[in-house]
């Protein structure tokens, strides 16, 4: 069949079109955000333009901020501002979300594309090493390295497209946002989770209000907004490309066999052979001291959401267990979005928090928590976050 290959070639030498595919890519240029906003579009709103959210739905956030505001300060002690300026929460349809997710998000994908880009000129370099019997090899080397920017582009639209489309606020998942005192809630989810769920949308929107207005204020802490802004930086800098994946899957491709091009297609969409990229030693090295600090805050925040919304909610045991199941019964894509970003929120996590806080606050009262937003010297190890006597002894409140 060699005779009548469309690809051209033979035995290691590389194919014309796999030689025009490479020269296409590389002209491609380094990550691509506009790319990713575009295909995020895409995904969340199906190419089709959205309504803007109710006036009057605005208004009732309005009012619903400032009630959430009030009490969040009371229960916690912090300020619920980052600006000075009071807290307005106001909805916003999924690309207005998309777009407003773009500074908090963006840092993370840039720190994930420079790691992948570093180690990528280092395999594809002549001088590294390549075998110069194998012009094969070498040539998926450096067409991983010219795909590498534009298939994370994609990825990075994906996880935001489908952010969008799940997101209830913009703390569904506990990354600190730029300073502004503006949260914003998506009313299309929100209704449609109300109507899933049989649920009174009234009380679904204060208790939204209140869990973001929760976040806002610990995640406002400095010291806590740059303690786990570094960690998650530090973990999207840490992806190191694999050795293989997608170019022995190429490499070893038969044209002729259609079972080959399905397997092919799956690899494509999977997301590690997709971007050549796998958890690294210091990402593992990072994870407990990121899995620690995401459990306190997740716990603080659960424990303020029961302080305040128990009191002002009438349905927010039937509204808490509804959005407890839905966030622990996430699907796979959602796991895959946390795995990347370096956040597991699993049951087990919340559970861990909810210890930790009770654990303090059964020795030392609501108070004891108050070290935590005193110094980053008094954050609690992950060990000392499974053993919160531990951590009231060592700063002797226990």
């Amino acid at each position: 069949m060699a005779g009548s290959d469309p690809f051209g070639g033979g035995g290691g030498e590389v194919p014309p079109l796999f030689r025009e595919l490479a020269k296409m890519l590389s002209g491609q240029g380094g990550f691509q955000w506009d790319q990713a906003r575009a295909f995020a579009l895409q995904l969340a709103t199906e190419g089709e333009s959205e309504p803007n959210p109710d006036p009057i739905e605005r208004i009732q956030l309005e009012q619903l901020a400032r009630v959430a505001e009030l009490h969040v300060g009371q229960v916690t002690g912090l300020s619920t501002s980052v600006t000075g300026r009071p807290l307005t929460i106001v909805p916003v349809n999924r690309g207005q979300w998309i777009h407003g997710a773009t500074d908090a998000y963006r840092p993370l994908f840039e720190a994930l594309a420079g790691a992948l880009a570093t180690q990528a000129q280092g395999a594809a370099d002549p001088d590294a090493g390549a075998d110069p019997d194998d012009p094969m090899g070498a040539f998926f080397g450096e067409l991983m390295a010219a795909a590498q920017p534009m298939m994370l582009s994609l990825m990075a639209g994906s996880l935001l497209g489908h952010l969008a489309r799940r997101s209830l606020g913009q703390y569904d998942l506990p990354i600190p946002r730029p300073p502004t005192d503006e949260l914003v809630v998506v009313a299309p989810n929100l209704a449609e989770f109300a109507d899933e769920w049989s649920l009174p949308v009234d009380d679904l929107r204060l208790w939204i209000c209140i869990h973001e207005a929760a976040h806002h204020a610990v995640l406002g802490v400095p010291h806590i907004r740059s303690h786990l802004s570094g960690l998650l930086a530090e973990y999207a800098a840490g992806f190191r490309p694999s050795g293989g994946g997608l170019e022995e899957r190429l490499a070893g491709l038969s044209f002729d066999d259609p079972d080959q091009l399905t397997s092919l297609q799956a690899s494509l969409a999977d997301p590690e052979v997709l971007l050549g990229a796998i958890r690294s030693d210091e990402q593992r090295r990072l994870l407990p001291q990121l899995d620690a600090i995401v459990a306190v805050v997740v716990g603080v925040v659960d424990w303020v959401m029961d302080a305040v919304g128990s009191n002002l909610i009438a349905s927010y045991g039937q509204l808490t267990e509804a959005l407890h199941r839905r966030r622990v019964e996430a699907d796979a894509s959602d796991r895959f979005v946390e795995q990347l970003l370096g956040l597991e929120l699993t049951r087990a996590v919340y559970d861990r928090g909810a210890t930790f806080v009770e654990g303090v606050i059964e020795r030392a009262g609501p108070e004891g928590l108050a070290p935590l937003w005193a110094d980053e010297r008094n954050l609690p190890t992950p060990a000392e976050v499974d053993a919160p006597g531990l951590w009231l002894a060592r700063l002797e409140l226990g």
